[in-house]
């Protein structure tokens, strides 16, 4: 519990959700990256004649996503762990302490999306 007193604690705690949640995003946007580039390798060898899977790709780019959606996650749950220990006084009041979160939540719904997208259009 933090003794401070003082609404800086909590913005302190929001900022380091938000990093958590750029991180997150960075994690799928790579994962994606290298699942379109197999998508690219894939497309391109077959137009040469030779026949290549791509299961690799899928799967390394779909494990990178998948970690993505338990850094957001988890950030949440930190977060919320956090929340916990904060005096009324040290949250402004009328603030909405939950956006950060429920921003989290929806990164790691979209996430989850797109491994399902992924799956579904897997050769």
């Amino acid at each position: 519990m933090s003794d401070l007193n003082d609404p800086r604690v909590f913005f302190a705690a929001e900022r380091t959700l938000m990093a958590w949640t750029r991180t997150a995003v960075a994690l799928m946007a790579f994962g994606f990256a290298i699942e379109r580039f197999g998508l690219f390798l894939h497309m391109f060898l077959l137009a040469q004649g030779d026949h290549a899977r791509r299961n690799g790709s899928f799967w390394v780019g779909a494990s990178f996503i998948l970690f993505g959606v338990v850094v957001a996650v988890l950030s949440v749950l930190q977060y919320r762990s956090v929340l916990k220990t904060l005096k009324p006084v040290e949250i402004p009041e009328g603030y909405w302490v939950n956006i950060g979160a429920y921003t989290n939540v929806l990164v790691a719904v979209f996430g989850i999306a797109i491994i399902g997208y992924f799956i579904l259009t897997l050769d």
